[in-house]
């Protein structure tokens, strides 16, 4: 009994339909067809890691914990390949057309996974169930392939099973080695997250037909080789026109995010940086800074965080000064106002975050351009990585790190990470680190005093009310093992926030935000301090 293909195939030809070795043969010989289903694996295998990668990369950017998010990913997504390639076992009979169908509805939604994961995360508040959701059908589709690719393979000339699987799986692990380097190096950089799927589901759509239109066009038939055509050519069309307007689509889903219009953008090689203004007629204008939707300040009353952070690290000597993060500039504006430092060394991974520091001017107002200052020299690099290598000694060392909610910001809330810093200061130095919400998340508070006492790092703990924050808590201290005095410099310079009497009680919690005796410290090997944090503020 003829099979659909070849049906289709009679009712185009007077005569008996060539079998596909036929087929391939009569087009342009078996070398090219086998060639040809190889590049087929090759280009679909790429494609499929990037979407992977892709899923991953979002949620990293959009909830943080890459670790999280990529064992979710992969896991449903390998999960569903075995289920995929389970399902494609009845559909061996028609593999040619089933192929390129299983291609078409891959690279409608592989390119259109990213857009529609961002709105339901900027809309819907459904990211999770999305993200599960489009892991299962992507690895469903992404399973079929092989399946169908190796049935098409050994169709043109058989093989042996180890041999035909032996060249299947290496241009399938080629195209993965491939894709899985376009995807941060290439695709990320020059398209981002939105443009680089779109891309590539075009690119997946145009190896599903071109299989089609070079091997299996006779063996098919010119009325179903129309149809994939005209479907191919529709999907293309889909990708093509939300890649016209995804710069439209990303700008209004941002602006979603955030209640006051955005006035900056861009998404780095490290996160999203994102400015909004807004303006008031009778109140001041509020100028806020939001790394990866977590905001780093308000301008409405961030002068109350960073006199809080800085001032009471100056006692002392001060000529020689460390800032580890705070690309705004805003901890450094702070630091210079003392005369007598001498020189002021500020390391910021995000060559971006200097950039806007530097030169935009609703930053550079706030920072009093505070990097056109002599005595300024800044670091673009890691920090752990930079202190590691540091062979300095600093009178002062300031830690103003985002949040440690991700794995990528644990290791700097780490006892390794405090164990360098207190390398890095000379006899009698201080340190102070922002150390998150002692209200809201007061384990994740308490393991960064933990984490700093177990690097010999003797410590007072204190907060401040930051009203765009809340109260906000802070760790002072010392390498000479006694607890440092919380008091400010003799010859502080004038302040708004601050004074004796309200820093000594800021240095008193309540009963119920009081150290809490059972949070362990914060490693390398068990960043605890990610449990803390998150366990808190997910139940506000």
């Amino acid at each position: 009994m003829p099979t659909e293909t070849e049906q289709h195939e009679q009712d185009d030809t007077t005569g008996t339909a060539p079998s596909s070795e036929e087929a391939a043969g009569g087009f342009r010989g078996k070398s090219f067809a086998r060639f040809t289903v190889l590049a087929a694996v090759f280009v679909c295998s790429a494609c499929g890691l990037v979407y992977e990668l892709a899923l991953v990369a979002l949620g990293s950017y959009l909830i943080g914990n890459s670790v999280g998010q990529a064992s979710i990913v992969l896991s449903l997504m390998v999960f569903a390949m075995g289920m995929g390639a389970l399902l494609a076992k009845p559909l061996q009979r028609w593999a040619a057309v089933s192929f390129v169908a299983v291609e078409l509805v891959l690279a409608l939604l592989g390119g259109l996974s990213v857009l529609g994961l961002y709105a339901a995360f900027a809309w819907l508040s459904l990211y999770m169930p999305m993200l599960i959701a489009t892991s299962l059908v992507l690895g469903v589709l992404i399973g079929a392939e092989i399946p169908l690719l190796m049935v098409l393979l050994q169709r043109i000339r058989r093989q042996e099973a180890g041999s035909a699987v032996a060249d299947m799986f290496a241009a399938d692990y080629v195209g993965a080695l491939i894709g899985g380097l376009a995807f941060p190096f290439l695709l990320l950089p020059l398209l981002g997250q939105i443009k680089g799927a779109l891309l590539v589901g075009m690119l997946n759509a145009a190896a599903g037909l071109g299989l089609v239109l070079t091997v299996y066009r006779r063996e098919l038939g010119k009325r179903l080789v129309t149809l994939m055509t005209v479907l191919a050519l529709l999907v293309g069309g889909v990708l093509g026109g939300a890649f016209a307007l995804s710069n439209h689509f990303e700008t209004t889903a941002r602006q979603a995010l955030y209640s006051d219009p955005v006035v900056f953008a861009e998404r780095t090689k490290y996160q999203e940086v994102v400015l909004t203004r807004s303006r008031s007629l009778t109140g001041p204008e509020d100028t806020r800074l939001y790394l990866n939707g977590d905001l780093q300040f308000s301008s409405v009353d961030e002068h109350r965080y960073h006199e809080a952070l800085v001032h009471p690290a100056m006692t002392g000597d001060h000529s020689n000064v460390l800032i580890l993060g705070g690309g705004d500039g805003l901890a450094l504006r702070e630091v210079l106002r003392y005369p007598d430092v001498e020189q002021a060394t500020l390391v910021e991974m995000d060559p971006a975050v200097l950039q806007l520091g530097r030169t935009d001017t609703r930053l550079t107002s706030l920072n009093d351009h505070a990097f056109d200052d002599p005595r300024v020299n800044t670091v673009t690099t890691d920090a752990f990585s930079w202190l590691r290598d540091n062979r300095n000694r600093y009178d002062v060392v300031l830690v103003d790190m985002p949040d440690p909610d991700s794995t990528e910001t644990a290791k700097l809330y780490s006892t390794e990470f405090y164990t360098l810093v207190q390398q890095a200061m000379a006899e009698g130095a201080r340190v102070n680190v922002q150390a998150g919400s002692p209200y809201f998340a007061a384990e994740a508070y308490w393991c960064i005093e933990a984490s700093m006492r177990e690097a010999s790092l003797s410590t007072v703990p204190y907060s401040r009310p930051i009203p765009s924050f809340g109260q906000w808590g802070f760790h002072l201290g010392e390498a000479d093992g006694s607890a440092p005095s919380l008091r400010l410099p003799d010859r502080a310079p004038p302040l708004r926030t601050l004074d004796e009497e309200t820093l000594r009680s800021a240095s008193v919690f309540p009963p119920d935000r009081d150290r809490i005796p059972s949070v362990e410290p914060s490693t390398l090997m068990h960043p605890r301090i990610i449990e803390y944090e998150r366990g808190a503020w997910q139940n506000y």
